[in-house]
């Protein structure tokens, strides 16, 4: 990654008080494994940060300014706290006006601030880059206004910028996972709780690649909007509207009987959550006994969960799956984030890399894309790595 910093300090040396801290935070992507495309507002996930990341640098300017710049793509973005709005045309920076929005939303004084960006995030391919920079810009902000603010504030300061500046009435999921991730684990998600548990990891000799498939996408929107229309019909003839109800309430298998009462389509789709919930739970106690062909299963068939019943996969994606399953140095292999293309992830022995690559040569040759392969570690939690006058600095 690029030296932040020193980039900092040479596009804004003008700008700066050499006696205030410049704070510089990161924060990972994050590799979602099972359970993405569950029940809206109630998902429950098996995810991992991942040891890609975005660092955000912060500091104030002498004037009312606030400037952005995205040293890995030479872009400059400018703007004033009276006009602090999202723009489409500012992209990248409309992460990080998001946070900044947050906090003056809560209160805190805010003049001109400078603000840089790097990464090494792969972009638009479901690894959660542009929350990576929320989290990183948020973190950066806490340090330099509210020190004192606890994650759980710095999370629901998130939840409401996140509605009053992009329109967005969720929970901020992927905020969560950065600022719990963990090393050698993976993370059980509950969004009913927001909780998180993690999992150490039985995995020794193995890596995690994630494919970038290349397949160019078209309206996922709009068929995402979809599948959860479809999933929130489905409960809602399931529990005859009870308040309160989940997918959960119907994980058992006498329960899973009554969807044949259910229209086919929406049945398909209720299936796939139902399923799902019960694939989680496996996979867990399955990572917890060592239990890798368990795991494996799980995994395996989630996919084609995603394929068969939620039908959000393509035939680009599933070759990529099938070809694994060829390869006896793959543990298991999925498809991973929103679908219609995208990425997979492949967990693999260090033996069977090359043989997985060379896979890759017919793929290019039958689809017409070149794949990108990233190898990755789950990571640690995102942080402040920084928070000293710009001087100090040495990278």
């Amino acid at each position: 990654m690029k030296d932040i910093g020193s980039i900092h300090l040479k596009e804004y040396e003008a700008d700066i008080d050499h006696s205030e801290p410049v704070m510089i935070a990161e924060s990972p992507g994050r590799l979602h494994l099972l359970g993405e495309h569950g029940e809206p507002g109630a998902a429950l996930l098996l995810t991992t940060g991942i040891n890609r990341y975005v660092r955000v640098a912060v500091s104030h300017r002498k004037d009312s300014s606030l400037r952005f710049f995205a040293a890995d793509l030479g872009e400059r973005k400018r703007t004033t706290l009276i006009n602090l709005k999202y723009k489409r045309e500012d992209r990248w920076a409309n992460f990080i006006k998001m946070a900044i929005h947050g906090f003056a939303e809560w209160g805190y004084p805010i003049k001109g601030l400078n603000c840089t960006l790097t990464g090494t995030i792969p972009q638009q391919v479901g690894l959660a880059s542009s929350s990576a920079i929320e989290m990183a810009s948020a973190l950066a902000l806490r340090a330099l206004l509210a020190p004192d603010m606890s994650d759980q504030d710095l999370l629901n300061l998130l939840s409401d910028a996140s509605f009053s500046f992009f329109g967005r009435n969720e929970h901020p999921l992927d905020h969560l996972i950065a600022l719990r991730s963990r090393q050698n684990h993976f993370l059980v998600v509950d969004e009913l709780t927001m909780t998180v548990r993690p999992i150490p990891l039985p995995f020794k000799d193995y890596k995690i690649l994630i494919t970038d498939s290349r397949v160019p996408r078209f309206s996922v929107e709009s068929e995402l909007k979809q599948r959860n229309r479809d999933i929130r019909k489905g409960l809602e003839l399931l529990s005859h509207k009870r308040e309160g109800a989940t997918f959960r309430d119907y994980v058992t298998e006498d329960l899973m009987e009554s969807m044949g009462a259910l229209p086919e389509e929406i049945r398909r789709r209720s299936l796939h959550v139902v399923k799902e919930l019960r694939r989680i739970n496996e996979a867990e106690e399955a990572l917890k006994k060592g239990d890798l062909t368990g795991f494996a299963k799980a995994v395996y068939h989630s996919h084609e969960s995603l394929r068969d019943l939620l039908e959000v996969s393509c035939p680009e994606i599933d070759w990529l799956i099938k070809r694994t399953t060829e390869n006896p140095g793959v543990l298991c292999s999925r498809m991973t984030g929103q679908g219609f293309g995208g990425c997979t992830y492949t967990i693999i022995k260090h033996d069977g890399v090359e043989e997985y690559n060379r896979r890759l040569e017919d793929y290019e040759r039958i689809f017409g894309f070149k794949p990108i392969v990233h190898e990755v570690t789950e990571s640690g939690p995102a942080m402040v790595v920084h928070a000293e006058p710009l001087q100090s600095i040495t990278e």
